[in-house]
């Protein structure tokens, strides 16, 4: 413990000594900390943000949407799900409720206005159950009825975001809005739900979907159904009963791929974080090749240090000295350069992970996980051993008379 506690000492004041070498040195080091935790935080803190919103779907929520594989998107080819699907869904299978189909008249999405104000949004056609299949309720107003899609009626709820953009009173009910060509009457506002990568959520108009089938003619639907389970338990039987019912419908051979996605909302949250886990470690690791860099310089700064110092190695073997002390105060040395470096990355890194997510418009904020700074300091030290081995052992092998003679 002694000669551990003499090697720290020794360390720290051969670093004191040559300030700006020892920063130059660890430099590497601190970029590639810094990058790594930058990296992580931001990473983290839009995987906590997108979790939070899959979570507000509901545990017991699926969705059922029609996939097309990307080759087939290449060659023009494009599945979807009917109306008949929607029909199949409600009429045969048991123990779900607030089952809704959507679809987009108007695809992408068209110019809605109001007077003078015209702005570009996503229009859904859905049936009354949809907002509680989704979990949209109005703030103002209320949501669509069964009797609007009874009657095609022309009305419409639309969201906080769009209010604004139309620069519509703050409470717009009964006036009309131009969706598409056709007027709509505004019946209700729905709550805000905030944005999601710098996207409003906000920003959407939902019609009947009678009406919308009226505007949409006879193109080919590509509906989405949104539903509950009435017994959580039972998520998985049921998404595993809607995938057998809509294969049989859409004859698909055993052994071929679905051409439907049923998804609940806890798989699309593992699914985004088995891609925010992906991205993390390849940026991590493109990043990481700078504590290479920082490795290397450690290692050429030692040797070089091993050089300069090879009169006073042979003065402590000659007053006694062992090769495992030799090897001690060389290593630590390096290990603490390694270290220092890392901390100061590790604050470098948060002002930069903040920093980025604050200069970001509405993106969310940075989190700074605790595995991240053990990973920082634990990868600085891990360096700083590795590249620290090879001078330190080569001070310890020099002979005492040779170094006592060196100039």
């Amino acid at each position: 413990m002694a000669s551990l506690t003499e090697a720290v000492r020794s360390a720290l004041q051969s670093i004191r000594a040559h300030g700006l070498r020892s920063f130059l040195t660890a430099l590497g080091i601190i970029i590639g900390v810094a990058s790594v935790v930058a990296v992580v935080s931001i990473v983290e803190g839009l995987s906590a943000t997108i979790s939070g919103q899959f979570r507000g779907l509901g545990a017991n929520g699926l969705t059922v949407a029609a996939h097309t594989p990307f080759e087939d998107v290449l060659q023009g080819r494009e599945n979807v799900l009917s109306l008949a699907d929607y029909h199949r869904i409600n009429a045969h299978l048991d123990g779900i409720r607030h089952v809704s189909p959507s679809f987009a008249p108007f695809g992408a999405g068209t110019h809605v206005r109001h007077g003078s104000q015209a702005a570009f949004t996503q229009v859904l056609a859905v049936t009354r159950s949809y907002g509680d299949a989704s979990q949209i309720y109005p703030s103002q107003g209320r949501f669509i009825a069964a009797s609007d899609n009874a009657s095609r009626r022309r009305v419409c709820v639309i969201g906080s975001r769009l209010q604004e953009k139309l620069r519509l009173p703050d409470r717009p009910l009964g006036r009309f809005i131009d969706i598409g060509g056709e007027w709509f009457r505004i019946v209700g506002v729905a709550e805000s739900r905030g944005e999601a990568l710098g996207f409003s959520r906000d920003d959407f108009v939902v019609i009947p979907f009678a009406s919308g089938l009226a505007l949409a003619g006879d193109s080919r639907l590509n509906v989405a159904v949104a539903l509950t389970v009435t017994d959580i338990a039972q998520l998985d039987a049921v998404q595993g009963r809607i995938v057998s019912l809509l294969r049989q419908a859409h004859r698909l051979r055993p052994g071929q791929p679905n051409d439907f996605k049923v998804q609940t909302a806890r798989q699309l949250s593992d699914t985004f974080r088995e891609i925010v886990a992906t991205v993390t470690v390849v940026l991590a690791g493109i990043v990481g090749i700078s504590l290479l860099v920082g490795g290397v310089g450690i290692m050429n700064i030692m040797l070089v240090s091993v050089t300069e110092r090879t009169r006073e190695i042979g003065i402590c073997k000659a007053l006694g000295a062992r090769r495992h002390h030799i090897l001690l105060q060389f290593l630590v040395e390096a290990v603490l350069l390694s270290l220092l470096g890392g901390l100061a990355g590790l604050a470098l890194g948060w002002l930069l992970g903040q920093g980025a997510a604050h200069l970001i418009p509405g993106f969310p904020p940075a989190v700074f996980p605790w595995w991240a700074v053990l990973l920082a300091l634990g990868f600085s030290s891990l360096t700083g051993i590795v590249f620290g081995i090879v001078p330190a052992a080569r001070a310890a092998r020099l002979d005492a008379i040779e170094a006592l003679r060196h100039e």
